[in-house]
């Protein structure tokens, strides 16, 4: 919606200032005609002021795109709900990748309006302490962008995340203390109350799961 009215004021701005220079400056009696700057420059500004959510929504899915490219392994593109999407969205899930038919997983990570919000207050932040929220959302980005390199199970993928939140969160800014910090935290605090089919015995240290990964969570304790 805010695309369309930045695109019909850059329109409306446009129009005005070619049809003062096609009536050579001049109204039907020949008297003079003032450029109408006001009127130009409020569409202007009204133009800007509604393009602007939409860059920056996109500059910021680069990013977020260009962090789980690294995770997954292969080329990502992350996409974040709109709060137009969100208000007819019925889904409980905070993201999602799209499976084809022969089993192989698309490379778009589809994450919900509210998780990237909070990315976004993430980005923007000092990345030290998150609330629960924004360390929630880091795991979902790193979450699915696992799910795009392949992996189809719940568990294993949320194994696979846990072990990979801190370099998410180095990937997104964060010092390498409070990247450690957040993926222990979400270790210890998220993790356990998973529904059964994101948890396995198996993923702990030394577990079947474990990959000795140096991003490991059970390395970062207090």
């Amino acid at each position: 919606m805010l695309t369309w009215l930045a695109g019909l004021a850059l329109v409306g701005a446009l129009a005005l200032s070619v049809r003062w220079y096609a009536s050579g400056r001049r109204d039907a009696l020949g008297r003079s005609i003032r450029f109408p700057v006001v009127s130009v420059v409020l569409l202007l500004v009204l133009s800007a002021a509604s393009a602007y959510p939409a860059v920056a929504r996109h500059r910021e899915e680069r990013r977020l795109s260009a962090a789980a490219s690294a995770i997954a392994g292969v080329k990502v593109k992350v996409v974040c709900q709109t709060l137009g999407g969100a208000f007819v969205d019925a889904g409980a899930e905070a993201g999602y990748v799209r499976w084809g038919p022969d089993g192989v997983p698309e490379h778009t990570a589809h994450i919900k309006w509210e998780q990237c919000k909070e990315l976004r207050h993430y980005l923007h932040s000092g990345r030290h302490h998150p609330g629960l929220a924004k360390l929630q959302a880091v795991h979902v980005l790193t979450h699915e962008a696992v799910h795009t390199s392949g992996e189809k199970s719940e568990s294993v993928t949320e194994c696979k995340a846990v072990q990979r939140d801190a370099q998410t969160a180095r990937l997104l800014g964060a010092s390498e203390n409070d990247a450690r910090a957040l993926a222990w935290l979400y270790w210890r605090t998220v993790y356990p109350y998973m529904p059964a089919d994101y948890r396995d015995a198996q993923c702990a240290p030394g577990g079947g799961l474990d990959e000795a990964l140096p991003t490991s969570p059970w390395l970062a304790g207090p």
